[in-house]
């Protein structure tokens, strides 16, 4: 009852002034609350903050709050339940806590997801200007030593995509699968089409490269016009809503007027 309550908040106290040590706690469980983390949370983290943002510190975040909200909900829910009747409903009450806090735990990870989908336009935009620069690396070094090269000037979403690709290619795979997992990763318009022409590019002799690197190029010029009409297009909606909008107001503006004006006439 009252007593889970005030544990649940000594609980917090303790951990928020570090008088209970939460990463020795995390050390000692850390293979059972891996196997809650999703497998694509530290790719959305990094895709939200940056790659000097630390996951595991915000894990361990998010599995604290939720086992206090446990203490907490079931705290409320044992209190304010019929004492008669505790014993029997007392799993009950467990399975509510447990539900909240599994909310609670799923929650920033919704948020991470929502924004993640939410940016896929601008993704989308980004993407051909990302393989213009990439395109003027492979002329002059192998794709995966261009891929490398380019994650220092490439955008910051696309650095965690970046770095799993090399790491995989690095650890000598061969096969067009650290591509395809880039484009599943970004599924923008084109992403599978130009991972496939990218990976491509690595295989063969110097002049099938050339070749290939012409059709590339020539893609990349093509995504890159579609993205500036896209830009263009986006530009000219929000002048012309602006101007919908500088219209609308005037005319209610003036209509106002001439009602006032009416009313003034009639009142003499």
């Amino acid at each position: 009852m009252e007593v889970l309550i005030i544990g649940a908040i000594i609980l917090f106290v303790l951990i928020y002034n570090n008088t209970i040590d939460k990463n020795k706690f995390f050390a000692d469980n850390e293979k059972y609350l891996e196997a809650l983390k999703e497998k694509d949370y530290e790719f959305l983290v990094y895709a939200r903050y940056g790659d000097n943002v630390d996951t595991k510190q915000l894990y361990m975040q998010r599995v604290t709050y939720a086992i206090i909200t446990f203490f907490i909900v079931l705290g409320f829910a044992v209190s304010g339940g019929n004492q008669d009747t505790l014993g029997s409903e007392f799993f009950l009450y467990l399975a509510i806590a447990g539900v909240v806090a599994f909310v609670v735990f799923k929650s920033s990870y919704s948020q991470l997801k929502s924004y993640y989908k939410k940016h896929l336009h601008e993704i989308d935009i980004m993407l051909p200007y990302y393989l213009k620069s990439l395109e003027i690396l492979i002329q002059h070094y192998t794709v995966p030593v261009a891929l490398g090269k380019s994650i220092d000037d490439a955008p910051e979403i696309f650095k965690p995509g970046l770095r799993k690709l090399i790491d995989r290619i690095n650890a000598g795979d061969a096969t067009i699968d650290p591509y395809m997992e880039f484009a599943n990763t970004y599924p923008v318009r084109d992403s599978m089409r130009m991972m496939r022409l990218l990976y491509r590019l690595g295989l063969g002799s110097q002049e099938k490269k050339q070749e290939r690197l012409m059709m590339f190029s020539k893609t990349v010029s093509a995504l890159q016009n579609k993205a500036r009409e896209t830009k263009y297009k986006e530009r000219l909606g929000f002048m012309e809503s602006q101007t919908m909008v500088m219209l609308v107001v005037t005319g209610v503006g003036v209509m106002l007027i001439i009602l006032i004006a009416m009313l003034s006439m009639f009142s003499m």
